[in-house]
């Protein structure tokens, strides 16, 4: 990945991991996703933070951001049907993980761009918000955040970055797993994945002398 491009993706991860309770019950999504992806874009900035204590805050709100149940609904597509509800919760938490690992390390290519919201529609409990990440050579990409209102807060459910879809992408890649092989063998690539991260990361504490990661 490019720095200019993964700039523009850490911060559409700061945006997008910003969206959580705290906001207003009147707010409409982009005052929210203004509001909060302001403090974020605040931590990232803050030189005082050090890289631990900023993933740590980012991923406290991460775990509020997104509807992961619709997001994982989504990206499942006609696959979520034949799931027992154990399934679902099995798969929700998988692929929540997965979205977390690989947002939460982008955050570190943040280099300084800024958002600047275009517009909003709200269709009843959906809305889309349509943004630019503009970055500091003055390069706009277009983003748009879809989300849900569960309550009185507006939940991210998929992110389009230049009209490239998360949950479609997603979708089409646990697809083809599904089709070629079986659900089963997409569940155990994820649990892979998230059990070579896990190691990986155990690996890089213990040589740096540190001590075993709490449970989360």
């Amino acid at each position: 990945m490019s720095t200019t491009m993964g700039g523009i993706t850490a911060l559409v991860a700061a945006a997008s991991l910003s969206l959580v309770a705290g906001g207003p019950a009147w707010a409409g999504p982009t005052d929210q996703l203004r509001e909060y992806t302001d403090q974020v874009i605040k931590a990232l900035d803050d030189p005082a933070l050090a890289r631990g204590d900023r993933r740590a805050a980012v991923r406290q709100i991460a775990h509020e951001a997104f509807d992961a149940p619709e997001t994982a609904r989504r990206v499942l597509a006609r696959h979520w049907q034949a799931r027992t509800p154990a399934e679902r919760d099995e798969f929700t938490q998988l692929f929540a993980d997965l979205l977390e690992r690989t947002y939460i390390a982008r955050l570190d290519e943040y280099g300084g761009e800024r958002i600047r919201y275009v517009s909003e529609s709200i269709d009843g409990e959906l809305a889309t918000v349509r943004a630019r990440i503009v970055t500091r050579t003055g390069i706009e990409v277009p983003v748009e955040s879809r989300m849900v209102l569960r309550g009185e807060r507006w939940l991210i459910y998929d992110l389009l970055i230049e009209n490239v879809s998360l949950v479609a992408n997603y979708r089409a890649q646990f697809d083809r797993i599904v089709r070629s092989s079986s659900y089963e063998e997409l569940v155990r690539r994820l649990k892979q994945k998230r059990d070579d991260f896990l190691n990986d990361q155990a690996r890089t504490r213990r040589s740096a002398g540190q001590p075993p990661a709490a449970p989360r």
